[in-house]
């Protein structure tokens, strides 16, 4: 199946009044896990977990599976569900984001536009955007045990 991305206009409109639905996007190798530098607005500069929109029509395993794609250059197996990370921005939006933990399968790591600094993490970083900090903490001992 083809998926179809809305226009950008009509996509940040619609944004704008009714949550969102993502994923985040989880990698651990023998290296940590693994988090991206952000190089876009919101939290421009802040460590992140990769991540985003599910599309109309896409099922959430096919999301995990492009967002790892789109943003890593990577294909990923899919370890464990983690649970949803809520988020809400100063500019209203609202988005709930499934976390998936996976592990690489092939490809180079990469970076994206959105986030082309990566680096792989033992404990968790300073400059982490909140939401993502306060989950990836309270899943830390699993990660770390996945880290093997």
């Amino acid at each position: 199946m083809k998926l179809k991305r809305l226009p950008f206009k009509e996509f940040m409109r619609i944004y704008h009044k009714v949550p969102r639905a993502a994923v985040d996007v989880i990698v651990v190798s023998k290296k940590g896990f693994l988090l991206t530098k952000r190089a876009i607005p919101p939290f421009k500069g802040m460590w992140h977990i990769p991540g985003g929109t599910i599309l109309f029509k896409e099922s959430i395993n096919h999301a995990v599976d492009r967002i790892a794609k789109e943003e890593l250059g990577i294909q990923i197996r899919i370890l464990k569900h983690l649970g949803v990370i809520e988020y809400f921005d100063d500019e209203g939006r609202h988005t709930i984001s499934n976390g998936y933990l996976v592990k690489k399968r092939s490809g180079k790591l990469k970076g994206s536009e959105q986030g082309e600094e990566i680096r792989f993490f033992n404990k968790i970083p300073r400059n982490f955007i909140p939401e993502q900090k306060r989950f990836v903490s309270k899943h830390l001992e699993l990660i770390k045990h996945c880290l093997l």
